[in-house]
């Protein structure tokens, strides 16, 4: 099992939680993205840098994704195809997208992008609150826990 992070417009403080579970976990973290993105020295971690373009980390993660791997992003269409490809999808404010509520999300996707495409001003979304923060973490914590063969609470 390895974690995809869409990593372009993943919050920091999000990625700090995914370096900590990555090397406490020692499950392969890897970062996609169209510019550089830091990361902490860590046999665990990595990134991979991609060129601009219109969903060009998006097929990179496609394309390397494997049953069974954990993709973190907002991209609602991204996450529908990695369920399609047997993975598993997490956003960064803590839900996880399953095949029993992806196409409600894509419905909710497209109904906003029909109203942005007729002039009516949604507005983007929220900051991460701290409470969304810890939905994060816990959920990953879950998923960790019932995925990864060598899960352990302990920091590493």
């Amino acid at each position: 099992m390895r974690i995809w992070v869409d990593a372009d417009a993943c919050p920091n403080v999000i990625k700090d939680i995914l370096f900590k579970a990555a090397k406490r976990v020692q499950v392969p973290l890897i970062l996609i993205a169209n510019q550089p993105i830091a990361t902490p020295p860590s046999r665990w971690i990595s990134a991979r840098r991609v060129s601009r373009g219109f969903d060009v980390a998006d097929n990179e993660i496609l394309r390397q994704l494997t049953p069974g791997d954990l993709v973190i992003t907002a991209d609602i269409p991204l996450a529908a195809d990695v369920i399609r490809q047997g993975g598993h999808a997490l956003n960064p404010r803590g839900e996880l997208y399953t095949p029993e509520n992806i196409r409600a999300r894509l419905n909710m996707r497209d109904f906003m992008e029909t109203l942005r495409a007729s002039g009516v001003a949604t507005g983007g979304p929220a900051a991460l609150s701290p409470a969304e923060r810890q939905a994060f973490a816990n959920q990953l914590d879950r998923f960790l826990r019932h995925n990864a063969p060598s899960f352990t609470q302990e920091e590493n």
